[in-house]
This record gives C-alpha cells, structure tokens and sequence, in this order.
C-alpha cells in the first residue's frame, strides 16, 4: 500500500445482521468505487490524508454515507447497517436482480438452514426440500438430483471442491456433512446447465462460502443427539479472522429406535477451521481444514419385520450373532492466495489435500425363519409367528480397508471488463492438476444356507439334495476379493466468458465456455490409459422491461462429461477396470423466475418468487450401477444409454408476514437401457415429488417459532435379488411421505434484545425448544431383504425400513 493510499473494508448488513450483496460504494464526487460480493464483502482503495464521503447504496434500502480522513498507515474496517426503503418510482426501471439468478442458481438464506429440523440437520437437509432433489434415506445426508445418483453431485467451500469417504453402506454409518452449518455465511446450489467453471459431474453443483468475522462471537447448539459448537474472531487490527467449529454427534436415539433389537454406539465428530490473513490490500491467505473422525459399532441382537397383505400377511424372525465395526476417518487442509492486480483483475492459487483412511469390518450370522404372524386383533398374541414355512441363515464377512490420498493444485483468474460502462463482462479461467493415490483391499463374501442346505451361485451346477450327495467343494453365495494400487492423474482446465447488458430496454445475460479434462490411471497389473474429454457449455436469459410483471426467462445447454473416480473404476467383484469412459450427459434446461408481489385481505403487499424449470437430459457410455441403501457398486462397461425428463417447480415467499417458507413440485422420468434390450427404470426413477418448508409463530406469543419439514415421494424402484436380471424385477417400493417438526421459544435474538443489566442481556441469541421427527410415524422403506427358502424355491422381498417417530429437545445460545 502506498503512502498516498488508505484501505476501508468490511460488510455492509442489513437491519437482521444479514449480509447486502451487490451494495454500490463510491467516493462522491471522484470515479473511485467498488461493490459487495455475495457475502457482503467489500474493500474500496481511497485516498490517504483527505477528507472524502463514502456512498453505500442498494436498491430497496436506504442510502448511507460516511465521512472518513485516513492516513496510509493501517486498514479501516467499517460494517455499515443499512435500513430498508420502500419507494416508488415513476418512469424509472432499476434491476436488481443478480447475476447468480440469470444463472439459474438457487440461493438459500444460511439462517434457515440452521432453524429446520432434520436427523441430519444442515445445508443437504435443506435441500431435499427443493424440487429436482431426491433422498429417501434421512439418516444420509447424500442425494440425487434429476435422476442422477449421489456421486454426481459436485461440493465446493470457498472454491475448494471437497469429497466423501468411499466405503460408506447406510446412512446411519455416514456421520456427519462435510459441510459445518455454523460457519456458513451463502449457500448456491444448481440442479442443471451449470457453467463451464464449476468441474466435471453430471447432475448438480453446492457452493458454499464460509464467512469472515468481524468480531468475536461464540455458539453452541445442543440436543440429546450432540453438540455443535463454534468460537470466531479477529486479530492483528482485524487483518486477521478465524472461525473454528466443533460436532459431536451421536445417533443412538435413532439408531436404537428401529425394528432391530442391538448394542449401538455411532459416533461422529469433526473439527473445522476456516483463517484468513490479509497481508497487503491486495493480497490474501486464507486456510480450510477439516479432521473428521466417525466411529460405526454395531452388534444386532433380534428383529421381526412383519410384511405382506391382511389377507397373506408374513414375518420375518432374525437372530443374530456377531457384529461390525466400521471406522472412517478423514484429514483435510487447503492453503488458497488471492491477489488483486488491480481493481478489475483477480489471481488466485489453491493448493488441497484430502486422505482419508476407512475400515469396515463385519461378521454376523443371521438364522432367520419366515412364518405368518396371528393377526387376531383380540388376541394376546396378536403379532407372534404361529407357523413356520421356511427357516435358514446367512452369514455376511468383510474385511475391507482403503486408503486414499488427494492432492490438487490449482490456479482460477477473474478478468472483469467494462466496469465503467453499460454493458459488464468477465472472463474467468482456471486450470486444475490433481493426483489420486488409492490402496483398496477388499474381502467380501456372504453364505447363506436354507433348511440345511448351501445356496450356491448360479454359475455352479444345480444339485439334487438330499435325494443325490453333492461333493463338490462348497461355495459362498457371493464374494468378491481384490487387492488395488492405484494412481490417477488428472489435468483440467475450463475459460468461459460472461456479459451481462442491455438490448434496448430488456436486461440479457448470456455466458459460453469450455472445459477439457485429461485423466490417466495406472497402477500395480494395471495397464496405463490416458484419456481426454471436451465439454463446451452455454446460457442465455433475459429479462423484458414490463412494467407491471417482473419476469425472467432463460436456457442452458451444454456437454457434461463425468470422467470415473475409483469407486466407479472397480466393478462389482473389486476388479480395476482402467479403460472406463467418462459417463456423457447432453443437458437442455428451460427455466422463468416470476417475482409478484401477494396482497393480502388486510392489503399488505408480500413478496413471492415462481421458479419453473423444464428439463432433458440425454445420457450416453452410462456406467450402469446397483444401489443398496447408499451404497453403490458400478458394474464399469459403460454398456448403457438413459435418458432424464421433468419439470420442477418451486413457490417461495412470506406465506407467514416476516419468515420464508416455499412449496416445491417436482416430476421426473428416467431410464436406461442395458445392451439395447430395451428401456427400463433407473434405481432414481423418483417419478412425484412434493415438499413443503414453513416457518411460522404464534400471533399473541411471537417468540414461539414453529418449522415444518415435509417431503412426499413416490416410490423408487425396488431393485432385483443378487444375480437376478433387473428387466425382470421392475416393482417399485412404497411412497416416501415424511414430516418433522421444530419448535423453538426465542429468549433473545435480533428482534427481542434483553433488558439492560438482565442476565440475557450478553447473548446475541438464546432459545430452547423441541423437535418431533416423523410426526406421523410413517414407515418408510429405504429397499428390500431378499430372504431365500430352498425348500419352497422361493424369494421374499422384506422391507427394510427407515425410523419411527423420535423426539428430541434442543438449546441454541450465540454471543
């Protein structure tokens, strides 16, 4: 910095304490200016040793102006408030609408995220509620997206894609989302058509930033199923800021409230930190890291899942012996240089590294027998098998363990263009070196015998017992065995070009570029291949000035190409399949936002949003897969071509004066066919999806806040027994339909301050409440069991369900 130049920086607030993007600040009666980014960040570079008056303006709010006289010699925070403003004005047109919404991004308000109740709160809870997201596993925090399946969706903190353990079976092993809630200052998410700058994935892209504190706060979050809690501050005259976060989290309290009787102790906890260092007015260092530690011990005891029809109603008994013992740990830090050249040129490096080391390990013996249960209302033993038709057992072995090491290095640049001007372009590139090292030994089998008998595969003859002996060797039912070394290399790199102006009176957006990605796997008996794709990727939207209708309307399409991860590289006998083609996905996305204002009888003016999209995605060299609760194994031959259609639709305002809420509708068709025999469902075929999201009060009690959570579904394929063929299996499981409820009393917040010299009166926010999760008590099936009886030659597909109904109470404290 120059003697003649001074610093003010910050974060322009409104009157919540919530961030103002895109807010103009400019030194009246110079050229000098700048404006906020998404996060209500702003620097501006003033003239040191003069007296100047700084303009803070923003559609809406009311203008501020500041007067300042500084010397060179240090930097200036200041975090204006701005009021809001309601004004009418004739003959005039303003737009405020934001580049992220001529993008088709949705934007989520990180408040809401940690108000609505969920058994895996946070950012992905929220987003299920949203039209074209899809999970029927609430113990996941894991979801697809217009068809797509739980690998295709792309996770970026501050511009640093982050990634998910690898060997994860079922939701309640999962723990907790890489994403800390708590330290989340804006949330973006794209369903679809996203731009060439996000990387190579085939159905979504979450981006989130963490934000930077302006001064020393605290928080902790407490509930009978953990602690969440965080501390944030500055130092070094505010150059410096740090925001650490801690989760313990423990899911007993679902885990033990299913159908299966067992000793569980599921523990997760993780620490995360986000520091930046402003080391000029131009240059900055900033540090990610993540330690996550998840612990899975299960040992199941006893289970009767009781199925079938009134009139053919079925039990299964199952006696277990043996347990599991998973464990799942992580270790994450990234170092990211942002530099200024000057006012419309931006640098930035990025440097990352992840490992992560999992271990899952089992063994347990399940003597199951099938009966039918007494259905005799009246009598005592209503529910208990009476008769048996088939008994057996099966045992499930794993010794499986992966360690994966990622390391990426990375440079981006932002070249903006005609500041000055009517028109507003940049440029963005970026290229991206990463290096994958996976050592996977797996050690699966599974032996199930019925009435005395080993059910071997279908590949080993038939036999005839007990009329004829069968000497040869016996055979698991199913086994996979393999031990990999593998290395990936990759080398992306993407340019894409924005303008966003005026022709005649209707405001356009359009944005168009490329990415290229070059991959090469090879490791020990595995012969090196290199391959390169190519995935150019556009959007349009404009927005007609009509006076009384506030419209806007756009179209993206592009070529979305997935290049294989390691999971998708191993088939499903643990073999590297190194020639596997990246997945190729063609999108064409049609959207409208429609802005309106809604009058009540009382004629109060509310704002709402109608977001509509239509959408087809056309799938080719498709990597086809089983999925098993949340596990999914690719059969790696790219034998197949799909295809994905649907309309999402999403209605969001103040349905309830001063909160948001939304209602979401989303339909969706999607297919594959396997070898050209023919088009059948896709294991995300989730055809009706309707949510709904609601926060309200009580009008005489306002401090008494109430948050809704419902999702409805239709069903999802049911899947296929081990061996079977899947165009013979195409039933479907039941509807999803789940609702969880939050209620909290609000003590202190933003709108209720405490009376001076109260004991309240240090807390920035204090409330204590409970939570209901599937009020209903509905009985969802996340997949089915297939049970085999020998004797009869028969298959039972038993459901396996989800959790009942669970209460919970809840503290939330900030200072």
């Amino acid at each position: 910095m120059s003697a003649q130049n001074a610093v003010i920086q910050g974060i322009v607030l409104n009157e919540n304490n919530l961030p103002i993007a895109n807010v103009s600040i400019k030194v009246a009666g110079t050229t000098i200016g700048t404006a906020t980014n998404d996060t209500g960040f702003y620097k501006l570079i003033v003239p040191a040793n003069q007296k100047i008056t700084v303009v803070f303006s923003s559609i809406s709010y009311k203008t501020a102006r500041q007067n300042f006289e500084l010397d060179g010699k240090a930097i200036f925070e200041f975090n204006p408030i701005l009021s809001t403003e309601i004004e009418q004005i004739v003959e005039v047109y303003i737009s405020n609408t934001k580049t992220r919404e001529f993008a088709g991004i949705t934007n989520v308000n990180p408040e809401v995220v940690r108000r609505i109740p969920g058994v895996q709160p946070g950012v992905e809870n929220l987003l299920k509620s949203l039209p074209g997201v899809s999970s029927n596993n609430e113990l996941s925090t894991q979801y697809t997206v217009r068809g797509g399946n739980f690998d295709e969706n792309l996770v970026y903190i501050n511009e640093i894609e982050v990634y998910r353990p690898f060997l994860i079976r079922s939701g309640q092993q999962e723990g907790l989302s890489i994403v800390n809630s708590d330290l989340v200052r804006s949330v973006d998410f794209s369903a679809g058509g996203f731009q060439s700058k996000y990387g190579d994935k085939l159905s979504s892209v979450l981006d989130i930033n963490y934000r930077r504190p302006t001064e020393f706060g605290a928080g902790v979050d407490a509930s009978f199923l953990g602690v969440n809690a965080f501390v944030e501050g500055t130092a070094f005259a505010k150059a410096a800021t740090g925001i650490l976060g801690v989760r313990y989290r423990n899911n007993s309290l679902f885990v033990n409230s299913r159908k299966t009787e067992a000793i569980t102790r599921p523990v997760f906890v993780d620490a995360q930190t986000y520091l930046t260092y402003e080391v000029s007015p131009k240059f900055e260092l900033s540090f990610l890291g993540n330690i996550a530690i998840n612990s899975y011990e299960f040992e199941p005891l006893t289970s009767q899942t009781n199925f079938g029809t009134v009139d053919d109603a079925q039990a299964l008994i199952i006696n277990y012996d043996g347990g599991e013992d998973d464990q799942y740990e992580t270790y994450f830090g990234a170092v990211k240089a942002s530099y200024d050249v000057n006012e419309s040129l931006n640098l930035r490096f990025i440097s990352s590294v992840y490992h992560t080391k999992e271990q899952e390990h089992f063994d347990i013996l399940g003597r199951y027998r099938i009966g039918r249960p007494n259905t005799n209302i009246g009598g005592d033993d209503l529910g208990e098998v009476d008769f048996t038709r088939g008994i057996g057992s099966e045992l499930d072995h794993g010794r499986n363990d992966l360690d994966a090491l990622i390391v990426s290095l990375e440079h981006k640049g932002t070249l903006e263009l005609n500041q000055d001007k009517k028109e507003n372009d940049q440029l963005d590139w970026g290229i991206k070196f990463n290096s994958e090292d996976i050592r996977d030994r797996l050690r699966e089998y599974t032996v199930i015998d019925s009435a005395g008998f080993n059910v071997r595969p279908p590949s080993v003859p038939a036999n005839d017992q007990p009329y004829f002996s069968y000497v040869a060797p016996l055979e698991s039912f199913e086994s996979a065995r393999a031990d990999n070394d593998v290395q990936v290399t990759r080398l992306q790199a993407f340019a894409q070009y924005s303008s966003r102006g005026y022709l005649g009176d209707q405001e356009v957006y359009w944005n168009a570029g490329v990415r290229s990605h070059t991959w090469n796997v090879n490791g020990k008996d595995i012969q090196s291949t290199t391959q390169t794709v190519f995935s150019p990727r556009g959007q349009v939207a404009i927005k007609p000035y009509w006076k009384n209708t506030n419209m806007l309307f756009r179209f993206s399409t592009g070529l979305y190409y997935q290049p294989p991860l390691y999971r998708e590289l191993r088939n499903q006998q643990g073999t590297v399949i190194p020639d596997v083609k990246a997945q190729k996905s063609v999108h064409f996305v049609l959207g409208n936002d429609w802005s309106f204002n809604w009058t009540t009888k009382d004629g109060e003016k509310r704002p709402f949003k109608l977001t509509s999209e239509a959408y087809y995605k056309n799938l080719t060299d498709v990597n086809t897969y089983t999925l098993e609760n949340v596990r999914i194994r690719y059969r790696a031959n790219n034998n197949a071509e799909a295809y994905a259609y649907g309309l999402d639709v999403r209605l969001a305002g103040e349905f309830i004066k001063g909160t948001e809420s939304w209602i979401s509708l989303g339909y969706l068709r999607t297919e594959e066919n396997l070898d050209g025999r023919g088009f059948i469902a896709r294991p995300t075929d989730q055809r009706l999806k309707v949510a709904f999201l609601f926060q309200d009060y009580v009008p005489n009690i306002p401090n008494l806040k109430a948050y809704i959570n419902m999702v409805y579904s239709s069903g999802l394929p049911g899947g296929s027994p081990s061996y079977a063929d899947p165009y013979d299996f195409q039933f479907r499981l039941s509807d999803y339909f789940r609702s969880d409820l939050g209620i909290q009393y609000v003590l202190v917040d933003d709108k209720k301050k405490a009376r001076a010299g109260s004991w309240l009166e240090n807390f920035e926010e204090l409330s204590i409440g409970a939570q209901i999760f599937n009020i209903f008590d509905r009985q969802n099936q996340i997949s089915n069991l297939w049970v085999r009886d020998v004797a009869s030659s028969a298959q039972y597909a038993v459901p396996v369900r989800l959790t009942p109904r669970v209460f919970n109470l809840r503290l939330i404290a900030r200072l």
